[in-house]
């Protein structure tokens, strides 16, 4: 992280690249252990919870920027023991590690070369949690990180920390975050959470609305919202890590967001700042959506240009419509909605998980959790996104049919991906069916609906009148 160009010096990282610190890396690292109330002799805690792709660079750039200010911070993270690295994984790392000379001459220095060796030949079964603490993500084998202090221990990791980064699935965020819970009952002073999470679940009763991993941690730990924060942005893991230019939003209450995107911020990694948390969370979990239709089509048509262009327009207008639902001033998300929804579509996991069930080569039996992938949380949106707009209580009136519908029907992607992936309908090939309805409309007509008539629903977000 690079302030001026005063007192410069250089650290060489995992991943070859050169570091230039200065002091004002310092002075932010003091900046944010002042507003934490933090003393000598007592350093900043972070703890990331969860080590996905996300999660674990997350982390990994953290310890990178100021892992080396050891009196004043500590940076560790926490993953489940036990998940040991298949046969063909141990083969694969073993030419990435020595492909990499930096990379190999860090392992033998740390004398850990050797068990990858062992595991190569099967004589040694490695976990995943010893290849965190050398540097290697299980979900992103090909891009090595920094070493990381990893603790497979929840209640050790977690009970004194200041800052909290959630790098978990949505779909594990509540069990994991009831345990810690538990942990935080004594303390006098609440964390601060970040949460990575782009996932959402649908709230039937008594009144539908969208529950988002902020939301899930705050009701699971009693921290105030204030403390719970959503960053998020058009990200790709392993790219930024590699210092691929790349920004991302903070999202939360003022007191917190605007020093912690300061304290984030990197040359390759601009962060934001902005107030509007649960909007931009949701919106993280609906490109996921429609990203698993785009990969179905671009198997299905053998990468045709023109077919993904159609399948783009109509998936833009219906996240365009949704976000009217969803949103008071919708056109202030289209910038951030769209440049997500891009990323995810070119080299995101949901789209490279609708490719491999268009092709076969995955099937729906095998669930959601992918080795080498992890969750794919498009699966688990598509259903709230559809169970929450098919509610009969937030029936609209049909613009040219002047009858009550539920909002789903002016969604026809989200429906067939429904009855693709939930209730297994149809095979993958059904997408091309929706595309081709001669009845469909023009995905303009959807977004003129969505334009000219008063959809929006406040409380869907939880939100008054």
């Amino acid at each position: 992280m690079v302030g001026t160009s005063d007192a410069v010096t250089h650290d060489v990282y995992s991943n070859g690249l050169i570091h230039h610190s200065n002091e004002s890396v310092e002075e932010k690292l003091d900046e944010l252990r002042r507003l934490m109330g933090k003393t000598e002799g007592d350093p900043l805690r972070i703890v990331g919870v969860g080590a996905g792709a996300w999660g674990s660079v997350f982390a990994a750039m953290l310890q990178d920027s100021y892992g080396h200010f050891r009196e004043q911070v500590q940076i560790r993270i926490w993953r489940r023991p036990g998940r040991s690295v298949d046969r063909a994984t141990a083969e694969h790392l073993f030419e990435v590690i020595n492909s990499r000379e930096d990379v190999l001459r860090r392992l033998i220095r740390r004398c850990a070369y050797l068990k990858y060796v062992e595991a190569r030949l099967g004589d040694r079964t490695l976990y995943a949690d010893e290849l965190l603490k050398d540097g290697f993500c299980i979900n992103m084998i090909d891009t090595p990180l920094c070493p990381l202090k990893v603790v497979t221990n929840l209640q050790e990791a977690v009970w004194d920390a200041d800052i909290v980064v959630n790098g978990l699935p949505s779909t594990e965020t509540r069990v994991v975050f009831e345990e810690i819970s538990r942990y935080w009952k004594e303390r006098v002073t609440m964390p601060v959470i970040i949460s990575l999470s782009k996932g959402v679940e649908a709230e039937l009763e008594p009144e539908p609305r969208i529950i988002t991993p902020t939301q899930i941690i705050n009701r699971a730990t009693g921290v105030p919202n204030e403390n719970i924060l959503y960053l998020g942005g058009p990200n790709i893991a392993s790219e930024i890590y590699n210092n691929e230019y790349a920004n991302a939003r903070i999202c939360g209450s003022e007191k917190w967001r605007k020093p912690l995107a300061k304290f984030l911020r990197q040359p390759h990694f601009i962060v934001w700042d902005n107030g509007d948390l649960v909007t931009h969370e949701v919106m993280g979990g609906l490109k996921n959506v429609y990203a698993i239709g785009a990969g179905m089509v671009a198997a299905l048509t053998n990468e045709s240009a023109t077919s993904k262009s159609v399948y783009f327009a109509h998936c833009t207008s219906e996240m365009i419509f949704i976000t009217h639902l969803l949103a008071e001033e919708p056109e202030r998300l289209a910038g951030p909605l769209l440049a997500d929804t891009y990323v995810t579509l070119l080299k995101g996991r949901n789209a490279w998980y609708g490719q491999k069930l268009a092709k076969g080569e995955l099937t729906l039996e095998m669930g959601d959790s992918i080795k080498g992938k992890g969750m794919i949380q498009g699966v688990s949106a598509v259903k709230a996104f559809f169970e929450l707009l098919s509610h009969p209580s937030l029936s609209i009136l049909h613009p040219e049919e002047n009858e009550p519908i539920a909002p789903v029907e002016l969604c026809p992607i989200l429906k067939m991906l429904y009855r693709i992936l939930i209730i297994r309908e149809f095979p993958p090939q059904a997408i091309l069916q929706a595309l081709r309805d001669e009845t469909m409309n023009d995905p303009r007509d959807r977004i003129a609906i969505a334009q000219t008539h008063a959809f929006y629903r406040p409380s869907l977000l939880g939100q008054k009148f």
